[in-house]
């Protein structure tokens, strides 16, 4: 006998084409954009018409489709669609499920949708949907899932959610809603999931919030919100995830209360005029936290309550006025699941326990830049993608472990009192890197000339160091190259005629150098392309 696998993928197969011949029948009149070309069509229809189902081979009636008059399921997520959902989609009254999600569909939200009153879930997140949310959408009164997200809509306010009050997830993330939260949506007593993120609502946070205390996931991050966090928010004992990043709150925040929530697994509280409140002698048990953001909160220091994190992936705590060395309890939390860490703006000079390498074995993303960091520059372990410590007081030079951070994307050691000659595995390190940003330092010798085919390299930034010799000709290798800035050096070269191959560069500087010669004419019409900032002044150019 067949698996049931076997069948619900048939099913689903099944199902998929037949809605793709539903939504190119329904636009096929003259006023709409056809979804896929006519040999794309046929072709699907093709396979569907040869699609052949044994059904003694399960006594599951579900494991078989259903005429296209009894479609319950519509789940085109992730597909590459394009153009408009045609308003005949509300023909398909007995839909329970619409999930459109990441398919590049766009225009406006067709009203019809307000005729699908059986469907429960719906979702039509990250995509280009534009205008009005339609009003009809308040008819859907059995809708449990809704998801509007990432789309480009016209402002709007959030009164309307009010009536679906069978809601358990609403993700109105990005969608332009402004205004306060209305009361109403206070009304949504079966909701356990609030997404607001990113949208440009002001006003308090209302204090009915501290009633749904089924709630396991609030996000009111990155809006235009004010005043005080209101106490009975401290009732949500059972979040999971809470966000009131990037806002206006002020007063203070008892974070004792927030940690005492056991689920918590995700605090974002980062840049606000808030202050928070936190007791070192706590004895209850911490929270698994595996995101926490605290930026621009005026710690102070590094809060104790981090000792018992040994889960955490994403930690924020840029501009704390942090002072001093990081501690070597911090370098060993979370040592296995670490994944990205910003210390960015504060006033650290160094680390209390030294390392070879960072112990953060998993680090993909390192941020220390603008602090006050002395000697040499510490080396992040093997898989850091990013790595950023700009705007210090390193000195020495670059060691040639850092070729072996295989993985590495951005580089940035500018505004340093770094030296030396530069690794000749720099250039290697183009094959991956699309950023390598080594400006204000005090590096001499030549530019390595060993930029590989294959190299990936956007911005090159060599600019106010100490560099002599030529521009390597192997920079031709860097098609993607955008911008390249090596002003303030000691080049003696004549002017590199053979940069103009690159198809995407638009910045090129090379003020203040010993460039010579004559700038001759280019010698085809597509040389430079896309050039728009060019910088040789001070030069011994002529001609």
């Amino acid at each position: 006998m067949a698996s049931p696998v076997c069948f619900l993928t048939m099913r689903m197969l099944f199902l998929f084409l037949l809605s793709l011949f539903h939504l190119r029948a329904a636009s096929s009149s003259p006023s709409m954009q056809p979804l896929c070309h006519d040999d794309e069509s046929h072709a699907l229809l093709q396979l569907k018409e040869s699609l052949v189902i044994n059904e003694s081979a399960s006594s599951d009636p579900s494991a078989y489709p259903k005429s296209g008059s009894q479609l319950e399921s519509l789940l085109l997520a992730g597909t590459n669609f394009s153009g408009q959902i045609p308003e005949s989609i509300g023909n398909l009254k007995s839909l329970t499920e619409l999930d459109v999600a990441e398919s590049n569909f766009s225009g406006v939200i067709p009203s019809s949708l307000g005729n699908l009153t059986k469907l429960n879930y719906l979702h039509l997140s990250y995509n280009s949907f534009s205008g009005k949310i339609p009003p009809s959408l308040v008819n859907l009164l059995q809708l449990t899932d809704l998801s509007l997200s990432s789309n480009n809509f016209s402002s709007g306010t959030l009164d309307w959610i009010g009536n679906l009050t069978k809601l358990s997830f609403l993700d109105m993330t990005r969608t332009n809603s402004y205004g306060n939260i209305p009361s109403c949506l206070g009304n949504l007593t079966q909701l356990t999931v609030l997404r607001l993120h990113g949208n440009k609502l002001t006003g308090q946070i209302p204090s009915w919030i501290g009633n749904h205390t089924q709630f396991i996931s609030l996000f009111l991050g990155v809006n235009e919100m004010h005043g005080p966090i209101p106490e009975s928010i401290y009732r949500l004992q059972n979040l999971e995830e809470l966000d009131l990043a990037y806002n206006f709150f002020s007063g203070t925040v008892e974070l004792n209360l927030l940690l005492k929530f056991r689920n918590l697994v995700s605090l974002q509280l980062s840049f606000n005029n808030m202050s928070l409140l936190y007791s070192h002698n706590a004895t209850f048990p911490q929270p698994k936290l595996v995101l926490l953001t605290l930026s621009g909160c005026h710690l102070g220091e590094f809060p104790s309550f981090l000792r018992d994190q040994n889960h955490l992936e994403f930690l924020e705590l840029v501009d704390n006025e942090l002072v001093g060395h990081i501690p070597k309890w911090f370098m060993n939390m979370s040592t296995i699941t670490l994944q990205d860490l910003s210390l960015a703006d504060n006033l650290l000079t160094g680390f209390q326990q030294s390392f070879d390498v960072l112990p953060w074995n998993n680090l993909r993303s390192l941020d220390l830049s603008r602090n006050k960091l002395k000697r040499s520059l510490p080396i992040p372990p093997p898989a850091i993608y990013e790595y950023e410590v700009s705007n210090n007081e390193l000195n020495g030079e670059i060691p040639d472990v850092i070729c072996n951070l295989a993985s590495l994307s951005l580089l940035d050691l500018s505004i340093n009192n770094l030296s030396g000659k530069l690794p000749q595995c720099l250039g290697n390190k183009s094959s991956t890197a699309s950023v390598l940003n080594l400006r204000s330092n005090s590096f001499s010798g030549d530019i390595p000339e060993t930029f590989t085919s294959g190299c990936s390299l956007r911005v090159v930034d060599f600019s106010q160091n100490k560099l002599e010799g030529k521009i390597p000709k192997s920079l031709a290798n860097c098609t993607k190259l955008e911008i390249l800035n090596l002003e303030q050096n000691n080049i003696n070269d004549v002017f590199p005629s053979w940069l103009g191959v690159l198809p995407h560069l638009r910045v090129m500087i090379l003020r203040s150098n010993g460039l010579h010669g004559v700038i001759g004419n280019p010698k085809t019409n597509i040389e430079f392309p896309r050039l728009q900032i060019v910088d040789l002044s001070n030069n011994s150019f002529k001609g």
